[in-house]
């Protein structure tokens, strides 16, 4: 396992990212353009982006398309929605369980904050895995349930449980959340993540907290601690 120089990653970028975050609802536009750079940033330390393929799975708004192109990829962006997939160019509508595409046909996976609204998320990385070319990369990112974001606009009371979380959120917005634990929303954890990754043919490249700094990959050497202070784990892969 490879990390790369602490200094490359440091609080300052944490705090440009959660800064961000705080204006996800009012301007995304910046949130989005922030998090799409940060990911080419992440991607460029393991492998070239021009004239690669690179498959979205559970495409990112229009700012991951525009980065991504940017950097001379060939980007396809998939959703099951066919309204999201549909108004992107080349946009493919699947199953992220079935992805309709052939074993080894793509350089470059990529797949942010989708593992926590599937209901068999190890089956969606197989997936993941089996479309990537040999020595490809795959980039797998998600919000574990016991973050202080694992309930999403619920949070934090999804620590006080799920379902409370969602009455609670209904009784002060008039309607209910989009994300609904057990329905759109599932409870992944860290574990989870690093378990698949140990028993799959990949090399793992990196593995810690995305939008804290590098010196934290430490935390996910500490079980129950790790679950709550992640916040969203990054990893990235090369298949063997």
């Amino acid at each position: 396992m490879t990390t790369p120089p602490p200094a490359h990653r440091g609080i300052r970028r944490s705090v440009r990212l959660f800064s961000a975050f705080l204006v996800e609802q009012t301007d995304p536009h910046r949130f989005y353009s922030e998090l799409a750079a940060d990911s080419i940033d992440l991607l460029r330390e393991h492998t070239g982006l021009h004239g690669r393929t690179v498959l979205d799975v559970g495409a990112g708004p229009s700012e991951f398309a525009r980065a991504f192109r940017q950097e001379g990829a060939r980007y396809v962006p998939l959703d099951h929605d066919p309204m999201v997939a549909s108004v992107r160019d080349g946009g493919v509508v699947g199953d992220a369980l079935r992805l309709p595409l052939a074993e080894a046909s793509v350089d470059v996976v990529f797949s942010s904050n989708m593992w926590e609204h599937v209901p068999d998320p190890e089956a969606v990385a197989d997936e993941l895995l089996r479309v990537t070319r040999p020595g490809g990369i795959v980039l797998l990112s998600y919000t574990n349930w016991l973050s202080p974001w694992g309930g999403h606009e619920t949070s934090p009371w999804h620590w006080l449980g799920g379902q409370r979380a969602i009455r609670r959120y209904e009784r002060t917005h008039g309607h209910p959340p989009k994300n609904r634990v057990g329905e759109t929303l599932y409870r992944v954890s860290v574990r989870q993540g690093l378990r698949w990754a140990r028993g799959a043919d990949v090399e793992v490249l990196a593995a810690r907290p995305r939008y804290l700094p590098d010196w934290c990959a430490a935390i996910l050497r500490l079980p129950g601690v790790r679950e709550v202070l992640t916040w969203n784990l990054l990893l990235v892969l090369r298949r063997r």
